[in-house]
């Protein structure tokens, strides 16, 4: 394939990654194409590398059914997706977090110290430059990092001829409460930040209408 055609594709790619309102429960995507789709998932950028993010494949029909009431923007994917996934966010991440620091020391094999220039670096980034002063600050920095991760699954999914669906369509607090109450999530480090399901479509997909190019981009 030349670099015209890899341009090609990656455009068709773009056009069949579809935002999917009906799947069909008979069709199940592979163990080995759901583990490529994780990976990509795992292999994400993320704001200094800390990986705010879990990713939680909610497999149990009780499950399911128990969140239906409260999340009406998943009720089609509980119908018919083979994978419905809930991706948290951390809502501790911090530049003294213990999160952080095991972070640092076990998985990029670094010394930890609050004082390392990583370290403050990091403090002024989140305290000066974006002014994250509250949990819920950020817990919403941590988020979108999360959906940075969904959109790059996403993409691999439709690279491997999968579809789906991002959803926001549910209530936060209920479905925070819920993963409480049923000891699901340990909910003093994790929120939802937002859900992803995946499967093969069982309806047409609409061309994509959207604004043009020169609306939306522009030189300064």
């Amino acid at each position: 394939m030349n670099t015209k055609q890899q341009r090609q594709a990656i455009i068709e790619t773009a056009h069949r990654r579809y935002a999917t309102k009906k799947y069909d429960p008979s069709k199940h995507i592979s163990p080995a194409d759901w583990r490529t789709i994780l990976e990509v998932g795992r292999l994400s950028p993320s704001s200094f590398g800390y990986e705010p993010w879990q990713f939680v494949l909610i497999d149990s029909d009780k499950v399911k059914q128990d969140i239906k009431p409260f999340s009406w923007g998943a009720v089609n994917s509980i119908n018919g997706a083979d994978k419905l996934l809930l991706i948290l966010a951390r809502t501790d991440v911090a530049y003294d977090s213990d999160y952080v620091a095991r972070l640092v020391r076990d998985i990029k094999g670094h010394l930890y110290s609050k004082l390392s220039p990583v370290s403050q670096s990091f403090k002024h980034f989140q305290e000066n430059d974006l002014h994250l002063a509250s949990p819920r600050a950020r817990f919403d920095w941590a988020a979108k990092q999360c959906y940075i991760a969904m959109a790059n699954m996403m993409t691999a999914a439709a690279e491997l001829g999968i579809d789906s669906c991002p959803i926001e369509g549910f209530n936060y607090r209920k479905m925070n409460q819920y993963l409480k109450e049923h000891h699901l999530v340990d909910t003093k480090h994790w929120h939802a930040a937002v859900m992803v399901s995946f499967g093969y479509r069982d309806q047409p997909i609409t061309p994509k209408v959207r604004q043009p190019l020169a609306d939306i981009y522009r030189k300064i």
